[in-house]
């Protein structure tokens, strides 16, 4: 019962392009469509339902972890249409279920509208790149759009430490190690120092989640190698922060001056739903210039988002500027953008700004096409 079950759901979300399959005891199983929340027509879910459902696809590790610490992630491939990562926890004594669907095609960079800048800095020999947003924006997307276009152009050793493994890459001109926790080896640090035995030229480091695993991605970057790191911080200043603050006091100073050295740009994401479905990614970008290292090194980070503002000729973008020309391209709505943005009291005069100034300029010239640039960029 359960195996064809399962197979009919995930098909469903396979072919609606749903993000994620939630399965809880008492409703029937729900998907994520565009960000909402939809359930499916079908039963609602009774206890044995959802047990059934879980050992259909659960390897006999997983189960046996979920019986002993009532939880366990893991990650399969549906035939050749996707590969999930599964969340099975359980609530309430029941079994509930969360899989998200992970394409199994690569987007481009022009596809997920990511800052042209990534695709040099991503070449550089060294240093630390970090993508970073709340959970389900785009970051393990953006990532592996990363890793696939280096396989595409350039022979390297790229070695990714995930948790579980999302997206599958094949060797190109790469060759491409990946490398799962609690399966192939034990924990992040422990992956990231056997990773610097491995003659790699670039390391993806799944979740950079503690102090350990931050201090062997920072010294794997220093030692000369790419390294690409996740955290759930929203914007480049917020991120660095992060970072520092995980260390105690004692140690921030060292760290200000190794991540000064190391660090080469932070790309920040967040998804919103279009107008007309869909969704679209928003991007904040910093680049690390020898001013903006200085500011780290100094503790300034505070001025780093205007500094941002003013770094348009080296590629970078403020996240509310992009949700700007978002909402100012009729790509997404007002609600939507304010949502989403850092200063949401600036952008609510910005966008009041150009409503009115639209307006004007309809008036005048009945074109309505050519505004001015509101206010953002002409510093």
């Amino acid at each position: 019962m359960g195996t064809l079950l399962i197979d009919k759901l995930l098909q469903t979300v396979v072919n609606q392009k749903a993000s994620d399959l939630h399965i809880a005891v008492g409703q029937p199983p729900v998907i994520r469509l565009d960000g909402r929340m939809r359930r499916l027509e079908t039963k609602v879910l009774e206890p044995d339902d959802t047990v059934a459902l879980m050992k259909s696809i659960t390897p006999e590790r997983c189960q046996q972890e979920l019986q002993e610490v009532g939880g366990t992630d893991f990650g399969f491939a549906f035939g050749t249409a996707a590969r999930f990562r599964v969340a099975i926890f359980k609530q309430r004594g029941c079994v509930g279920m969360v899989l998200r669907r992970i394409p199994n095609e690569f987007m481009t960079f022009e596809q997920l509208m990511l800052p042209k800048v990534c695709a040099d800095l991503i070449m550089r020999p060294r240093g630390l790149f970090l993508v970073t947003g709340p959970t389900g924006s785009g970051k393990s997307t953006s990532l592996a759009s990363m890793i696939n276009y280096l396989n595409e152009s350039i022979d390297h050793h790229i070695i990714t430490i995930e948790d579980p493994i999302e997206f599958y890459h094949q060797h190109k001109r790469c060759t491409v190690n990946q490398r799962e926790i609690g399966v192939d080896v034990p924990s992040f640090p422990e992956a990231i120092r056997r990773a610097l035995r491995m003659d790699p030229d670039v390391i993806l480091v799944g979740e950079m989640r503690d102090l350990e695993t931050i201090e062997a991605a920072i010294t794997a970057a220093e030692t000369g190698h790419v390294v690409f790191g996740t955290l759930h911080t929203t914007g480049a200043e917020g991120t660095v922060n992060r970072i520092i603050d995980v260390f105690p006091t004692t140690q921030q100073e060292q760290i200000r001056v190794q991540l000064s050295t190391s660090i080469i740009a932070v790309l920040s994401q967040q998804l919103l739903p279009k107008i007309g479905g869909g969704r679209i990614a928003a991007h904040e970008m910093l680049v690390v210039t020898p001013a903006i290292a200085n500011l780290i090194r100094e503790n300034k980070t505070f001025r780093i988002t205007s500094s941002i503002q003013t770094g348009a000729k080296y590629g970078m973008q403020l996240m509310d500027d992009t949700l700007f020309k978002l909402w100012k391209s009729g790509i997404c709505a007002k609600e939507e953008v304010m949502m989403k943005s850092n200063k949401p009291d600036e952008l609510q005069v910005r966008i009041a700004r150009a409503e009115k100034g639209l307006m004007e300029e309809e008036d005048e010239q009945g074109e309505g096409d050519k505004p001015g640039r509101n206010g953002g960029k002409g510093h």
